[in-house]
């Protein structure tokens, strides 16, 4: 297990953790996909994700959930879950976010397919759900991305 972290150049995992509390995409790791000729599903779920209103500095509350169809790279999990911690005091707004985890996704690990939603919790009576979601141009990844897209609810 060592060594393939050490050969993968993971600093997260297996090592003592370090909580970084405001955007920090930096933290962020991959590793190689075991099986990048067969097409399957990652799911993450993040039921305590916190982070600030960019106007009122007061917390936002949220459930985001990340499916992605990988290719060569991989985001490892404790990574992830630096990560998604790292939003704790940014400010941004509900859909700013979703679309900002989704695009630092992308660029860590370039999927086939990837989609990401967040379930926030209501503000002042209202709940706020955006979706956004990403299929690698040119491939059957972006029709997959149109198609569900179009079907969302």
């Amino acid at each position: 297990m060592e060594t393939d972290r050490k050969k993968e150049g993971l600093q997260a995992l297996g090592k003592e953790t370090t909580y970084v509390f405001d955007y920090a995409p930096q933290l962020l790791e991959s590793f190689t996909n075991q099986h990048p000729d067969n097409d399957y599903w990652v799911r993450f779920n993040c039921p305590e994700f916190t982070t600030l209103c960019p106007i009122t500095g007061q917390p936002d509350f949220a459930e985001i959930r990340i499916a992605y169809i990988p290719d060569v790279r991989m985001v490892e999990s404790k990574s992830l879950k630096l990560y998604l911690g790292s939003f704790r005091n940014h400010g941004g707004f509900h859909e700013d976010t979703v679309n900002t985890i989704m695009k630092d996704l992308i660029a860590l690990m370039d999927p086939k397919y990837i989609e990401v939603t967040g379930f926030f919790t209501p503000r002042g009576g209202i709940s706020i759900f955006p979706y956004a979601n990403y299929g690698r141009p040119g491939t059957r990844y972006e029709a997959l991305a149109a198609q569900r897209f179009a079907t969302h609810e």
